[in-house]
């Protein structure tokens, strides 16, 4: 497919509920791809991890590379997670969406708070960013599907109300996907996913708050993604065996380990 076949197969895949799986590399994509998931996303905190740096950490530059490793490697559609989009002002933040579709993005996320740790934008800047990135979006020869993020949940600010209305606000600045990481049950997912007219995004991989894809269909999601926790199942895969090879001196992670031909079943020559 080419990139606007890709896009548009992006788009249909949300009429109703998938999971869209995050790599971490080109090699991941490959696998996840052959494992016969429709759709894959980028995760900046995974990204940030194979560079040896915790998340918040990687430049535009980086991320678009990154993207376009991701976008490369499979003939799969692709969503980036870009964070903040890489600054707090609305034009500046929207010139990446216009760059993430230069590399074949089907799609990207745009956040409403700045540097990890950092609350919230106030509500009337973080809705003119959105306006800003859809703006953009639309003006593309792609359909472009932008996911607006509210991160309340994860950014010290556990009001439900308050993120119902910034998602609201955000749909109707043009907004096709809707997200707020770090809801606490199911029946704030269903609160949420009632308030919204366009398909929500629900992302697993927070402990305690991550549940089953029936649950969450049956509560109104339409797209799950994965964040970094396919990156995090593979790394305590690594720390686990090589914590058996320094403290026991044995190698019995090798007997539950794929053989490296089965591995390459999933990669090009």
């Amino acid at each position: 497919m080419n990139q606007a076949e890709k896009a548009g197969r992006f788009r249909t895949l949300h009429a109703s509920c998938f999971v869209i799986a995050n790599a971490w590399d080109a090699g991941s994509a490959r696998i996840l791809a052959g494992l016969g998931f429709q759709a894959l996303a980028t995760s900046s905190g995974a990204h940030a991890g194979t560079l040896g740096r915790r998340d918040g950490h990687v430049t535009r530059d980086e991320a678009l590379a990154h993207a376009k490793a991701i976008v490369e490697a499979t003939d799969l559609p692709v969503s980036a997670d870009f964070e903040r989009c890489f600054s707090d002002e609305p034009a500046a933040a929207a010139e990446t969406i216009r760059l993430g579709a230069a590399v074949g993005l089907a799609g990207c996320s745009i956040e409403d708070a700045g540097d990890k740790g950092q609350p919230p934008y106030d509500f009337d800047h973080a809705v003119k960013r959105v306006a800003a990135a859809v703006k953009i979006a639309r003006a593309l020869p792609v359909p472009f599907v932008l996911t607006a993020r509210a991160e309340n949940f994860v950014r010290g600010k556990p009001d439900l109300d308050d993120t119902i209305k910034r998602l609201l606000a955000f749909e109707q600045a043009g907004a096709d996907v809707l997200m707020a990481p770090g809801l606490p049950d199911l029946e704030a997912v269903r609160k949420v996913c009632a308030a919204l007219s366009r398909p929500y995004n629900f992302m697993a991989g927070i402990k305690g708050k991550s549940f089953s894809v029936p649950e969450l269909e049956a509560a109104g999601v339409k797209r799950i993604s994965l964040a970094t926790s396919l990156w995090r199942g593979a790394m305590s895969g690594l720390i686990d065996a090589a914590r058996e090879v320094k403290e026991k001196g044995t190698f019995g992670y090798v007997e539950r380990s794929m053989s490296t031909p089965d591995l390459a079943k999933f990669m090009r020559d």
